[in-house]
């Protein structure tokens, strides 16, 4: 008796893993890339639109390129374009995060070497959730002139 008890328990675990959905990511980011810079330029900006499956933050950011990176902001106020750099980025759930030209985005300073067209930079960025709970992604970005 105990060996069939043995299969039945077997059997009942394997169903239920066949039958579990695979999880979806908790994070996702598309459409990313990085501006080219010309030579001597110490400056970058990276793109990207993130979605989260939970309200949570980006509270930092670091690149193979740049030695540090900034999360900012751009408006324009009063006919006047300010730039202004966050502390975190908000993101609410399951709403994509624009980071593109002209609002949101990454500041690439100090670059270590041009930003040439058909490379890759690779990203990590750290997210917090309400609960407090990290989570590290990391990216490759290829650098282009313009948005694809």
């Amino acid at each position: 008796m105990p060996l069939k008890l043995a299969y039945f328990s077997l059997a009942l675990c394997i169903s239920m893993l066949l039958g579990c959905n695979k999880p979806t990511p908790e994070i996702t980011i598309t459409d990313n890339w990085v501006r080219a810079t010309a030579e001597g330029q110490e400056v970058g900006a990276a793109y990207m639109t993130i979605t989260s499956a939970t309200d949570t933050k980006l509270v930092g950011v670091e690149s193979s390129v740049a030695d540090s990176v900034e999360i900012h902001k751009m408006s324009m106020e009063n006919g006047i374009m300010k730039m202004r750099m966050l502390e975190e980025l908000e993101l609410k759930a399951n709403t994509p995060n624009k980071l593109e030209p002209g609002g949101f985005h990454l500041m690439l300073f100090d670059l270590k070497k041009p930003l040439i067209v058909g490379e890759q930079t690779t990203f990590t960025l750290h997210f917090k959730n309400q609960a407090g709970k990290e989570n590290v992604l990391s990216i490759n970005s290829p650098v282009l002139t313009e948005k694809p």
